[in-house]
Formats: structure tokens, C-alpha cells, sequence
């Protein structure tokens, strides 16, 4: 089931799902349900491409597989550093998805999609929307909400999308080849949309609201975990003291959400759990990790790949200041 943490309640919250003996009250049934049609139709005329789960994708944008487990452990961690010890903390008994809601699959589990009444303020949630689909009462300038977003080198993403998906890929499908995916991925075919378009829009979104969205790279977050720690913290308006530094705070935080941490606790591994996301898709916890390394694309790509999504990353990213993944020499 997917839950998520009620930090004040130290409990997880079971959402309610749409069901046959739960329905919704009848004037927002009705609503729920044009909304729904209205949806079917419209990706009914949005182009269709092979997919990586299923046999077929419908294109729009968003990204995943570049740091989101990791960082969802690092703001859970930090913004209840001061409610938990480290030694007996939620995160050892539930998986990092369970830190927030994941926003993209939640109304197909709650309804309504605004009942976070129970959540503790500060409130925070996951999404990989692009920046261009979100609601302008998140977007706008007058919006009291913050973005922290963490995009990786295009080759380590393109490697860990295709585990995982195929992971997830329907058993009645044929296993998707690693050709296959690579071709999906440079063309911009995939569940999220374009992984440079999607990029693309959060760094310019940050460099005109600075103070709204925090640009993270994983590459960094790996080199400098306490660095980028500090730095989100203090993003998330709760900057570490001197006296907690002193005290190891920073360390402690960056050692219990770790990749070797996380991946060998017993919640993460066989049989330890799952999370729901929609009737049809469950995912084990232990499918959110694998290597957690960059450059894994070495052992995966031959010089041609390499060098066309190096061009291709070249040629989005001319002329906005964001360098990411271009390895000349490899």
C-alpha cells in the first residue's frame, strides 16, 4: 500500500482509495468522472510511441531516475532532524518513497487531492511534473511554495530508467533491449517526456526565482554530500546551527540517508515492502535501489552512444549556462 509519514503522529497515513463501497459524493463523482473522460480524450490525441512499461506511451513531460529517492530521504531527515533520533528513525522502518506523497498517482489513491489536512507543516511532496505543467498557484511568484529539483548526467539516467522499468514492464510484453530504450531515450520517448526539456525548464525556473527552486545535481551530491546538505537545508529555511554542526548533525543525516545505508536495511531489501501507486502499479522498495554510482553508463554505452548524447545535450543546453554529463574524453 503507499503510505506516507505523519512526522507530529510518528504513524504512516493509509490513504483511502476510490473504491465500489467508498464512492465519492455524488455532485464531486460526476465531476471526478467528466474530469476523467475528458482526460481519456485528450491523450487520445496526443502522439503514441512503443513504451518502456507498457506497449504503448503517450508523450508529455516530466523525468524520473536521477536522485528523487535519495533526496526525498535528505528533506525528510532534515526538516525532522529535531523529532527523531538517529538511531531509532522512521526511514529504518520505511522506505524513502513513504517520506511524502508522490502528487503524480496520489489522486488515483485519495480523494481528494487536496486532503493533506492531516500533514504537519512544513508540508512536502513529490512529483516529476515538468515545470511547465504546474498549477500557477505553485509557480507564481506570489506562491509561498519552494522547489527542490535534482536532474544527473543524461547517460546514468537513461541506464537507471531502463532497470527500472524494465523491472516494471509488463510480463505479457516482450523485455525491452537496451537498443530499444536508447533509441526511446534519445528521441524524447518516455512516460516523463524529454529528459532535456524537462531539465531545461527547472534550471531556467531557477535562475529567474533563485529563491524559489534549488537546482541540485547528483554528480555533486555525490562528490560533497555535506555541502549540498547544508545548502538544502538552509533552502528549506532550516539552516544548521554551529552548535548542531559541532554535535556531527550534518553527518549523522548524510550517513543514515546514504546508498549503503539505506539499500541494506531489511525494509529495503526482499520481502521488506512496497509502495502502491495505482491499482495496477506496485513497486518493492528494494527496485528503488541499485548501484547508486555515478558514471555506471561506462559499462553500458559504446563511444557512438556516447558521443550522440553528449551532441544532443550540447545542443539543448547551448547558451543557457547549465553544463551536465558532456564527457569529451571517455
Amino acid at each position: 500500500m503507499s503510505t506516507y509519514l505523519l512526522p507530529d503522529r510518528n504513524t504512516c497515513y493509509q490513504p483511502t482509495s476510490i473504491t465500489a463501497e467508498n464512492q465519492i459524493p455524488t455532485e464531486e463523482e460526476q465531476a471526478y468522472k467528466k474530469l476523467d473522460e475528458k482526460l481519456k480524450g485528450l491523450l487520445a490525441t496526443l502522439p503514441k510511441d512503443k513504451g518502456w512499461r507498457s506497449a504503448n506511451i503517450y508523450l508529455h513531460e516530466a523525468f524520473m531516475k536521477c536522485g528523487t529517492t535519495w533526496l526525498k530521504a535528505l528533506m525528510f531527515a532534515t526538516a525532522n532532524r529535531h523529532r527523531y533520533s538517529f538511531s531509532d528513525h522512521p526511514l529504518r522502518r520505511n522506505g524513502p518513497q513513504s517520506a511524502f506523497p508522490f502528487l503524480d498517482t496520489h489522486i488515483f489513491l485519495d480523494y481528494p487531492i487536496t486532503k493533506f489536512e492531516h500533514l504537519p507543516s512544513p508540508r512536502m511532496f513529490a512529483t516529476h511534473f515538468a515545470h511547465s505543467l504546474l498549477p500557477i498557484s505553485l509557480s507564481s511568484p506570489s506562491s509561498t511554495c519552494k522547489f527542490v529539483y535534482v536532474c544527473r548526467d543524461p547517460k546514468d539516467a537513461l541506464i537507471s530508467k531502463w532497470h527500472f522499468m524494465s523491472k516494471l514492464r509488463s510480463k505479457e510484453l516482450p523485455p525491452l533491449s537496451f537498443n530499444e530504450a536508447y533509441e526511446l531515450f534519445c528521441n524524447g520517448v518516455s512516460e516523463y517526456g524529454p529528459f532535456w526539456d524537462h531539465v531545461l525548464g527547472y534550471w531556467k525556473a531557477s535562475q529567474e526565482a533563485p529563491e524559489k527552486i534549488l537546482f541540485l545535481k547528483y554528480e555533486d551530491m555525490k562528490r560533497e554530500p555535506s555541502v549540498e546538505l547544508k545548502k538544502l537545508a538552509a533552502f528549506m529555511g532550516m539552516p544548521f546551527s554551529a552548535e548542531e554542526e559541532k554535535r556531527g548533525v550534518v553527518g549523522e543525516i548524510v550517513k543514515l540517508c546514504s546508498f549503503e545505508n539505506l539499500s541494506n536495511l531489511e525494509v529495503n531489501n526482499d520481502g521488506g515492502g512496497a509502495q502502491k501507486f495505482t491499482a495496477q502499479v506496485v513497486v518493492e522498495n528494494r527496485d528503488f535501489f541499485r548501484k547508486g554510482k555515478v558514471g555506471d553508463w561506462k559499462n553500458y554505452l559504446t563511444e557512438e552512444m556516447r558521443e550522440r548524447i553528449d551532441s544532443i545535450t550540447e545542443t539543448k543546453f547551448k547558451n543557457s549556462g547549465l553544463t551536465l554529463g558532456l564527457t569529451k574524453n571517455a
